[in-house]
Order: C-alpha cells, then structure tokens, then sequence
C-alpha cells in the first residue's frame, strides 16, 4: 500500500525552486534547490537529510540525503537513484521534476551525524552507490576542519559513480580512494585492510545498499571496532515476512478501539482499513517517520531505524514494517 500525506503534514513545509536537474552518472540525478524568492534555507549538519514531496499520482514523500556543504544557505543539493523496483519516489523524481518546477521539502533533520569529537579524531568515510550523497556533506566538513580523514568510494561501475569529478577536483582528492567492480581498472575494496586499524579516537562511517552496509558493519566488528564507532545509514530495506508473523490486536490508548491486525496485514495497513491514518514515507523502517510511542506489549521490531538499544526499551516501534510478540499491543494513538 503506498500512503500518501499533504503538504501541510511535512514537517516546517519550505517552499523551494528546482534551479538545476543534472545527470551525475548512470540512473542518478542530482537537483539543486533554492529558496523560494531568494530566501535562505534553514541550516543543516553534515549527514542530514530532507523530506521531498514528489509531484504526481499520490503526491509522495520521500526522504533524501544532502550532499552539498553545510556551510551553504542558499541551496540545497540532492541525488536520486532510479530505482528498477520504484514504488513511485524515484521514478517521479526522474521523470516528472524539471528545473523551474517548485516543490515542497521539510527542514532538514539529521539521524546521521558526525560525531562531536570527529574534528579532533580520524574518520574513515565508506560509500556503496548512491549511499555517496550524505557523505561528501561529511567529507567538505571534515577537510574544511583539517581533521584527519579517509574517503573511500565503491561503485558497481564507472558509468554508475556518482560526483566523481567532484571528488577529483576536490581539495581533499588526495584522500579519495575510488573502487569499481566491472570494467577497465576495476579493483574491490578490501575491507578487512581499510579496518584494520581500530582505535577509541576513530571513527567509521558507512552508507549504501544494504548488503554492502552489512559487509562493511560485519567486517569493523570483525576487526574488533565498538559499535559507538561504528555509524551507518540505510537508504533502503528489505522487510521480510517470516512464519512467526501471525495476527495480533492494536488497542488505541485515546479513543479505546481496538483493531484486528491480520498476519499477512501490517499495522499501517489495517488502521487505515479502519480510518486512522499514519504519517508514512518509506514504508521500510528506514526514515522513522511513523514511529509510534508503545504502552503495553513487545513489538516484533523489523525496523533499520532504530538502533539495538532503542528496540531493546520497548518502548516505540514503527508500525509500517513492525509487527508484536504479544496479542495487543497498546498505543499512545
């Protein structure tokens, strides 16, 4: 089911020009916004992401990583990958958004931060794909601090390497280090030797497809990283249905009711089947916009948004993928 929401249901809804569409590589597209009149745009860390109302059938929300400098307030800049299995973001994204167009974005938020002490340490930065975008935000900020840091890119090929001569002429070119897996020069990175130095001082991050982020993340514990080291971001995420998935009862804390959630069913699902509807984006677990506090019950956690700790509290979970351990789970809804 894909979910919709209004304009006025983006948080701090900005108004904001598309002052340019332009190829970077196979698939992806960058846009860049710009306030509308003039304005400056709200400030943003290194790592943030914006909510993007894509034109068209539905009107839908997607989340996107900024990947120009934090120190800009003119502009925003985004990338797109074209997704084969779109459910609508991308491909709306690619085909119906053109320069001169205005669209509607939320303020930027941030699940992806450096960490305070990132100037003062060393960072090794590690894009797969598209998962490039949030880190040159990271990359500008940290050369711009003389802080100690290395850049590693991976790419299924060339054609497919997104801001490649960005980085190239970068002022930080020197630490760049560029991997494809087909064609001319192709070479892997070899994880095991770019993690093989752990330290308390050092930190990782990592960003791309799911499988390559749990390459990198099995590799750092591996090599003996801590996880507080160790900081990822997921653009995407497989839900899996399993054989304990089974039916189980919501009960809404404020108005009582009680609604049946079938095994096959998520929870998004079958409050909107009964006329409650949920602010939903990526309908994944990955952007927590429809994160639900939890009264009573355990959830089935199924969600990348959250970290180990936070699902441990039992405390919230994210009904478009989350499902429950126990019969009922009450919510604060």
């Amino acid at each position: 089911m894909q979910t919709s929401r209004a304009v006025d249901d983006l948080p701090g809804a900005i108004r904001v020009g598309v002052a340019r569409k332009r190829q970077e590589a196979e698939d992806i597209c960058s846009f860049e916004l710009v306030g509308f009149s003039g304005s400056a745009l709200p400030v943003f860390t290194p790592g943030a992401h914006i909510d993007v109302r894509i034109p068209g059938d539905g009107d839908l929300v997607r989340q996107y990583s900024l990947s120009n400098s934090a120190e800009e307030r003119h502009r925003y800049v985004i990338a797109v990958l074209k997704e084969p299995q779109s459910r609508g973001g991308s491909t709306g994204m690619h085909e119906r958004v053109m320069e001169g167009d205005v669209l509607q974005i939320s303020s930027p938020r941030n699940h992806f931060e450096l960490t305070p002490q990132a100037e003062q340490g060393s960072s090794i930065l590690i894009a797969g794909g598209i998962g490039i975008t949030p880190l040159l935000s990271m990359a500008d900020h940290l050369a711009r601090r003389k802080a100690d840091f290395e850049f590693h890119y991976c790419a299924r090929s060339a054609e497919r390497m997104a801001f490649r001569s960005r980085l190239q002429q970068s002022a930080y070119a020197d630490r760049i280090n560029l991997y494809v897996d087909q064609g001319e020069g192709a070479s892997r990175i070899d994880i095991a030797r770019v993690l093989q130095v752990p330290s308390p001082t050092r930190h990782l991050y990592v960003c791309g497809p799911e499988g390559f982020l749990n390459a990198v993340t099995i590799g750092a514990r591996q090599a003996g990283w801590q996880d507080g080291n160790v900081h990822f971001e997921h653009f995407s995420h497989r839900v899996e249905a399993s054989e304990s998935d089974a039916a189980f009862d919501v009960k809404l804390a404020r108005s009582g009711r009680t609604i049946r959630v079938a095994a096959n069913q998520t929870v998004v699902e079958a409050l909107a089947k009964n006329g409650v509807e949920l602010q939903v984006s990526c309908e994944q677990g990955v952007c927590g916009t429809c994160l639900t506090r939890v009264l009573e019950g355990i959830p089935d956690h199924k969600d990348v948004y959250m970290t180990p700790d936070e699902q441990a509290r039992n405390d919230q979970f994210t009904p478009c993928c989350s499902r429950s351990r126990t019969p009922t789970l009450v919510l604060d809804l």
